[in-house]
């Protein structure tokens, strides 16, 4: 699956990034084309109010919708990191599970990148705070309107993920 956007020669690789969590799941779509990246789209899946079961089956359903809607050719996910409390880091690692599952219907590559590595190349810090990364995400893709901090986190995952995909083109190339 890819989305092939832009003029003539020049095609953009769609990329969904992903910023699972139990309550509200952040996405970002990007195209790039090279260095080059264009905000496509960015929201979040929210699912308060709903038993935890249910709340997954959301995740889950919502991610495949956006797949089917947006085609991307590729998906980034952050990685679990691990809580003080036990009990939430079961549920975030059981939220991002169910935006997998979804993302393997689509039958689109995934990549992984923890917190820090996601920071450190949006931002240019691993410790980074929220509003550094929003500030930078609002930068880096040209947007006026304020993103709100679950769909910032979801456009870092895709960008941190074209960051890598262009180290892993140069290295290739040598």
């Amino acid at each position: 699956m890819s989305a092939a956007v832009g003029d003539g020669n020049a095609t953009a690789t769609r990329v969904l990034g992903l910023d699972p969590g139990s309550r509200h799941t952040g996405f970002g779509i990007v195209d790039f084309t090279g260095p080059d990246a264009r905000y496509v789209a960015s929201g979040a899946i929210s699912t308060n109010g709903e038993d935890f079961p249910e709340r997954l089956q959301i995740i889950f359903e919502q991610v495949r919708r956006l797949i089917a809607q947006f085609t991307p050719a590729e998906i980034a996910i952050e990685r679990v990191f691990v809580h003080r409390n036990a009990d939430s880091a079961l549920k975030l690692g059981q939220a991002r599970g169910a935006a997998l599952c979804g993302a393997f219907a689509g039958a689109v590559q995934v990549f992984e990148y923890s917190p820090r590595e996601i920071k450190l190349a949006v931002v240019g810090s691993g410790n980074a705070d929220k509003i550094q990364v929003q500030h930078m995400v609002r930068a880096l893709l040209s947007l006026k309107a304020r993103v709100n901090a679950d769909a910032a986190d979801a456009l870092a995952v895709a960008l941190c993920h074209a960051h890598g995909r262009s180290l892993r083109r140069l290295l290739s190339a040598r």
